[in-house]
Formats: structure tokens, sequence, C-alpha cells
């Protein structure tokens, strides 16, 4: 399978079949220095927003190297977009989600600042840490996009608390799902209803707890706003598990896969 490497969002605007494309900075140095890149390797080129192409390297340099293109594609962003809304948890946690969801195939990811959350991107210099942490998960993100050859590398929004969470819920267009063993219903049995209803909506936002679960509070105002509590399934699933698994749910449901 042909490696992808992301380059310039303004220079891919021009890509066209024989064109010859150079990479450098520190994606031609880790291409070099340590996938060991040569020439006459076939290899992908993207711009992380839609835009990829396969070529043949030509040459390989210290710190660059340029792709003689064969073919370009454009692929058009999702028209149903699919949006993680991960609880901040404690370790690696929410990273090992972010990274799951993007090769699930996630749209958008929005970190949420839950009551249980034991990380916190509040408090004292939070808006340093919250920068920070949406710099970090936007890395994993573009590395995850890198290895599953995605054509789209999903952004990484600011973080968003309870009432950002309501006021998303209400708008129209908007399905907002939050996954808890107190739902009624299951994740597909909602979504066969709604696609069976063809409900136009532009997204829907799958809410995940922290390691210590929403409280009752949190459910209780999601749900006045209009949000869907729902089940996996008979199991309760890691807080770095259930977004990717309701993904590949909704994945299936929107003919995605």
């Amino acid at each position: 399978m042909a490696n992808l490497y992301l380059v310039d969002a303004q220079e891919a605007g021009a890509w066209q079949p024989g064109t010859l494309v150079e990479v450098s900075g520190d994606e031609a140095r880790h291409a070099v220095r340590v996938s060991r890149l040569r020439a006459g390797e076939q290899i992908l080129v993207g711009d992380g927003h839609g835009a990829q192409a396969s070529g043949t390297v030509e040459h390989v340099a210290k710190d660059r190297f340029a792709v003689r293109l064969a073919s370009v594609d454009r692929a058009p962003a999702a028209q149903h977009r699919l949006v993680l809304v991960q609880a901040l948890a404690k370790g690696d946690r929410d990273e090992r989600a972010v990274e799951q969801a993007t090769e699930f195939g996630v749209d958008d990811i929005v970190p949420w600042q839950a009551e249980r959350s034991v990380s916190r991107w509040d408090g004292a210099g939070g808006a340093e840490k919250a920068a920070k942490g949406v710099a970090k998960w936007q890395r994993i993100a573009r590395e995850a996009s890198k290895q599953s050859l995605r054509a789209w590398i999903p952004r990484v929004h600011d973080p968003i608390d309870l009432a950002g969470l309501r006021n998303r819920a209400e708008q129209p267009g908007v399905d907002v799902v939050v996954l808890h063993p107190r739902g009624i219903g299951t994740l597909a049995q909602w979504s066969r209803t709604r696609r069976a209803e063809c409900a136009p909506t532009d997204e829907t936002l799958v809410v995940i707890g922290p390691e210590g679960g929403f409280t009752d509070a949190e459910l209780d105002a999601l749900e006045s706003s209009g949000a869907a509590v729902l089940r996996l399934g008979d199991t309760v699933l890691r807080t770095s598990s259930a977004g990717p698994a309701g993904l590949a749910v909704l994945n299936v449901a929107l003919g995605r896969w």
C-alpha cells in the first residue's frame, strides 16, 4: 500500500496529471530519514482538504523529495457530517478515541469538558492548556488521517461545555445522540428510523462521556434540549472505544460503509 504525505493546500489547487510536486519541510524529512523513501516508489500526496494524487518519486534529497503525479482525485466534503463530541479523559483515553474516530471517518471532533472529567482544560491557565490540547488532538487526527489514507483531515474544534452542547442540540438540521446505558433504544434502531423518515439533517453529533460517565443533570439537560439518549448494545464500552463504535454504526446506516 502506498504511503500518504501531506502538502500545503494552496499547492494542491494546481495539481494535474504530469505535475512535478516538490515536498519539503518536516513532512519530507520524516519521509526520507524515517520512512526511507527512495526514488521509483509509488506514493500518495494530499492536502488534507480533499485533494489526493498518486505518483512516482523521481528525486530524493536530504530534506526534500519530488513526485511526478500520475492521477489526481478531488473528494467532495461529506454531505452529512459525523461529529464526535469526546469528553476529556485521564491518561491517553481521549486521544485514543480521537485516533480511532479519525480512522473510522469522523468529520469533526469537539472536546467536551464534562462534569466528571478528570482531565481539566479549564481553571488557571485554561486558555493556554485548551489551545495546547486542541493542537495535540489535531496532530493526532492528522497522523491518523495519513495512516488511513484519508482525503480529508477532521477538524478539531475548541472545547465545548454543557450549555454549548444544548445549543447545538436545539439547532435545525442537527441530530445529537448521547451514548449511555440508560437509553431505551439503541443507536442502530434510531439510525434505521431516522433513515426511514428521510430526516433532512446536516450533521449528527455523537456525545461520549468521561470515565465516570454522565451526571443525571447532564443527561436530563441534553434530553430536554432534544438530544436522544441511546445505547450501543447490552454492554458498556470505555470512553476510548464508545465513540468509534458509534461512528461505525452510523457509517453503515448512512451508507458511507
